[in-house]
């Protein structure tokens, strides 16, 4: 076991953290900065090799903190150490929407990266999507944005189409799924999604109703527009797929849950981020060469289009951290080409800088890439901008709401008529 993969004990009140930490962890030199970071896909066992030039050139070690994979879980424990102070991390990977309400905890990166050379080199919009009063909140690390997975051999057996509107998965899904399993694959399910109630909801729901015409829950001038005919016939829609194109179980599913049932060879169809690519054409794979992606389906209707969430992750440095010089230094090189190739390479992350798009060694081992440029041209940011530091409480509400509607507790007039009401005493006060 490397230094950096120490195990570390987190107290349960979340005002302190304790780092079990081995007799030979700390180096001759330099300093330990630790980095907190969720643990989805490859991002854990790829971070030894991810920050192993910058040890080497800087004498400091970087100690990874895991997270729970669930960003909800993941922001409630950021929010509890950050308002006590908390100086044991020094590094905090966060989510896009979250710049605007943790600001306020965070170093301004921007002189720093300026001095660097990598605003200029990163997407405009991503830059902007980090700054709150002008200040730089976190670092950009990597984009991303979810598409459809598809079977490109079971469409090709059963001479179906990529679907490009939910009815037509919807319809396509349940064909193959009853082929399949009259040929004796008993497990074989239509499409899987993310839909246990945390944040992994609100990104799939509010595709569902962006795509329908429906609005984006509160709009960019602070309108709440959720409550509308557009939404509740999305969300009755995704209802109707629990128990017959989706396992029961996806009323818990997150994200890994979702692709184990589809690296097993056992979806038609799955809603994911960028990399679960990479692996699903890992050798481990049961789908390796096997799928392909496209645009997310659109719904019907007037104002009907295809929604991709707007995701991507970044490196916050803590105000309170007891290395501030080496976080801030450790941030920079993970926003750096050196990183970001290394993560496009060995993950599958989509960078932010706009160069790496035309690197031949990265497109040479992700062709794919190219795919999300159409995905990127629909994607659509969760109201973390109009609702700033009442975000989370809002995307509670709202993911809340539809999981009652998914999951046959309610149905969707109901829930959101009650959520438009919750919304207005949130943000209306």
């Amino acid at each position: 076991m490397t230094h950096k993969m120490k195990a570390v004990a987190l107290r349960s009140s979340a005002l302190a953290i304790v780092a079990a930490l081995s007799a030979s962890a700390a180096g001759a030199q330099g300093v330990e900065v630790t980095v907190v970071s969720g643990a989805v896909g490859a991002a854990v066992a790829n971070f030894d090799a991810l920050v192993a030039p910058w040890e080497e050139r800087t004498g400091n070690d970087a100690v990874l903190v895991p997270m729970p994979a669930s960003t909800s879980d993941q922001f409630g424990q950021y929010r509890l150490w950050l308002a006590a102070g908390n100086g044991d991390i020094d590094l905090y990977q966060t989510d896009v929407i979250w710049a605007p309400q943790l600001a306020e905890h965070f170093v301004d990166l921007l002189p720093h990266a300026q001095e660097a050379g990598l605003i200029e080199q990163n997407f405009p919009s991503i830059v902007e999507s980090q700054t709150v009063d002008g200040k730089l909140v976190a670092m950009p690390i990597f984009t991303d944005a979810p598409a459809l997975y598809y079977r490109t051999d079971l469409l090709e057996k059963h001479g179906r189409e990529v679907p490009t509107t939910w009815a037509e998965l919807q319809e396509t899904a349940q064909f193959i799924q009853d082929a399949e399993r009259a040929e004796g694959n008993a497990e074989m399910w239509g499409f899987v999604w993310q839909g246990n109630a945390y944040e992994g909801l609100t990104c799939d729901a509010l595709e569902w109703i962006k795509s329908n015409g429906g609005g984006q829950i509160v709009e960019a001038d602070g309108t709440i527009s959720v409550n509308n005919p557009q939404a509740a016939a999305a969300l009755e829609m995704a209802a109707g797929w629990v128990g017959t194109i989706s396992p029961e179980g996806v009323l818990a599913y997150q994200e890994e849950e979702s692709r184990g049932v589809w690296q097993t060879g056992n979806a038609v169809f799955m809603r994911n981020w960028p990399y679960a690519y990479l692996l699903g054409n890992g050798d481990d794979s049961a789908v390796k060469g096997l799928f392909d992606v496209a645009p997310l389906p659109m719904g019907e209707g007037e104002g009907a289009t295809s929604a991709a969430t707007l995701g991507g992750w970044n490196m916050a440095v803590s105000r309170y951290g007891d290395n501030q010089e080496a976080a801030i230094d450790l941030a920079l090189y993970l926003g750096s080409a050196e990183a970001q190739k290394q993560r496009a390479l060995n993950e599958g992350n989509l960078p932010t800088l706009q160069a790496l798009y035309s690197d031949e060694e990265i497109l040479a081992a992700n062709p794919y890439f190219a795919r999300w440029v159409e995905v990127f041209q629909t994607a659509v940011p969760r109201p973390s901008a109009p609702t700033q530091a009442n975000y989370n409480e809002v995307s509670t509400l709202f993911f809340t709401a539809v999981h009652s509607v998914i999951s046959g507790e309610e149905d969707a007039a109901t829930a959101l008529e009650d959520l438009e009401i919750d919304l207005q005493d949130l943000l209306e006060e």
